[in-house]
């Protein structure tokens, strides 16, 4: 016999009763789910409405910095950011019924990140919000920021990241919320890693204290740009090198402000203040490809590729001693108004930047004879590496204009370890693969000399009539070559005589045409024909070596590093 009263039938009951308060509750919600988009409106907007309030806002209008959205709207084109994971963050919730219930507060995530246009190209963006714990880790910020990182390798987009805190990085009260202490594993660094080297832009600008994670995302980006008003860098704050290394006093600018890391090469570039940091930002995406996979964009120029400029037969004196002004001999050459120099501000014995060539985005290198006589110093040797590697993974051709005596020499120079740097330097030149083209203005001499000029083979390179080159210059290798002979004219009272003798001679068979008929210089050039010249490799490179070299990377033939 079946016994009706069992437990299975009251549970059956009960299921029964509870289905159908349900579907009453259900029968009073809206069919189109204007509750839920409600919510998510509600949310939004006061993600999107600055608590004037807060503490942390006012202290960030009180340091003269934009709050996150506002430099969303400065960087990018108008209306163009959407954002990814605009509800991520702590909401406090109003139960308002059976089933209903309304957000009565929203502290978002400090990390804003989504995807938006710079002069109508897409890129992906993240940017702290220094108003909330500093910048510092929240319940989301972690998997967001891994997310974008890896939507870059996907999509194969350009990622700018304004930095503001420690851009994610951990607290100790971490530790206090979760109940347990953890490993800083750097669980982005892998695919960040992975962006640089297929060369896919990564840009950043220090729009504030970038601390820890902040200062290294920031610092390994592709081109980095610090605000000078509002900007600094450091591993830790003030107070916890006080406690660490006993330093009192500091503040943000004397620990890590833009006199020290926009002159050490820890950043790029310096910009006056925020709006010059994004204008620096849209420059340098202009003369980059979306990745590594592609060519860089070429624009149109109103500036003919056949343009002479006859100052540069002046340019170089007579006098080998004497200095000029090398910045000119670049900017004469390349399109107008297209020169963007790269760490101007270190390394200043060497001189690098981006340019165009009719329109066809080109490194460019030189020495600067106006600081150590252009001879190349370890600071030096460092930022023309970064230079040839960042234009490697990103297919810019380069165009070198040789003035160097070799590298740096005295005791300044050995401590810096010149030649370790120098070395580096060398090794970067020969695993490279972009091409090069060499205009040797004047000196091209020692281990440097010849590890700039060589790097190719065949040698791509013209000079010009102010050429000279070799092992050693004369000024101190006339000495060490006849010290013997020189040592016994001393004697008679003739030294200064010989040396002279020995100079006129050396200097008549340095004629570069002498070097030219023994085919030692393949060719020597009128100066004011050079853009002409370059333009025309240019051309060469853009329509037939960089298809090659796009086939080869996509077949993993060539493997470009960056990092």
């Amino acid at each position: 016999m079946s016994d009706d009263g069992g437990p299975k039938s009251k549970d059956a009951a009960q299921s029964g009763q509870a289905s159908k308060r349900l579907r009453q509750i259900s029968s009073h919600l809206p069919p189109d789910y204007s509750d839920v988009l409600s919510q998510i409106n509600t949310l939004r907007t006061l993600a999107a409405t600055p608590d004037e309030s807060r503490r942390g806002y006012l202290r960030q209008k009180q340091a003269g910095k934009l709050w996150v959205r506002e430099r969303l709207e400065q960087l990018l084109d108008c209306n163009s950011f959407r954002e990814i994971g605009s509800l991520s963050g702590t909401v406090t919730w109003e139960k308002m019924g059976a089933m209903r219930e309304r957000p009565v507060s929203f502290v978002p995530s400090n990390n804003v990140q989504g995807m938006g246009k710079l002069q109508g190209r897409r890129i992906l963006l993240t940017a702290d919000d220094f108003t909330l714990r500093s910048g510092h880790a929240d319940g989301a910020s972690h998997g967001k920021t891994i997310y974008l990182e890896k939507l870059a390798l996907a999509l194969k987009l350009p990622v700018v990241k304004l930095v503001d805190g420690s851009s994610g990085g951990g607290s100790v009260t971490i530790i206090r919320t979760a109940g347990w202490s953890y490993l800083p594993y750097v669980s982005i660094y892998k695919h960040v890693v992975e962006q640089l080297n297929q060369g896919i832009p990564n840009l950043g600008a220090v729009v504030g204290p970038a601390i820890g994670l902040g200062a290294a995302r920031v610092v390994s980006c592709h081109f980095s740009v610090m605000a000078a008003d509002v900007g600094s860098l450091f591993n830790a704050g003030p107070e916890v090198v006080k406690r660490a290394t006993f330093e009192e006093g500091l503040d943000f600018q004397t620990l890590g402000g833009p006199m020290i890391h926009c002159t050490n090469g820890t950043i790029d570039n310096l910009a006056a203040n925020e709006a010059e940091c994004y204008e620096q930002l849209r420059t340098v995406l202009s003369y980059l490809p979306n990745s590594g996979r592609q060519a860089p964009p070429v624009i149109a120029t109103d500036d003919p590729e056949d343009r002479e400029d006859e100052a540069l037969r002046q340019i170089i004196p007579r006098r080998q001693t004497r200095m000029y002004n090398p910045w000119k001999v670049i900017t004469s050459v390349v399109d107008d108004r297209s020169w963007f120099e790269i760490g101007a501000l270190w390394g200043r014995t060497a001189i690098g930047g981006l340019a165009r060539l009719g329109g066809r985005p080109v490194g460019v290198i030189s020495l600067n004879c106006e600081v150590n006589g252009g001879a190349l110093d370890a600071a030096g040797s460092q930022k023309l590496a970064r230079l040839l590697k960042l234009c490697d993974v990103m297919n810019l051709p380069v165009l070198q204009f040789i003035d160097v005596p070799g590298y740096a020499i005295g005791t300044v120079a050995e401590r810096t370890a010149t030649m370790r740097w120098g070395v580096e330097l060398g090794k970067t030149y020969f695993t490279t693969t972009i091409p090069l083209f060499n205009v040797i203005t004047r000196r091209a001499y020692g281990v440097a000399g010849g590890l700039m000029l060589g790097a190719r083979d065949p040698v791509m390179q013209v000079a010009w009539p102010s050429g000279q080159w070799g092992s050693l210059p004369l000024e101190g290798g006339i000495e060490v070559a006849h010290r013997h002979e020189l040592r016994e004219a001393d004697k008679l009272g003739l030294k200064k005589a010989r040396y002279s003798e020995l100079e006129e001679e050396y200097r008549r068979l340095m004629n570069p045409v002498r070097t030219a008929n023994a085919f030692g210089v393949e060719e020597i050039i009128d100066p004011k024909d050079t853009r002409r010249v370059c333009c025309a490799w240019a051309q060469h490179v853009y329509q037939t070596i960089l298809p090659e070299r796009l086939a080869d990377r996509a077949a993993g033939k060539i493997r470009p590093v960056f990092a």
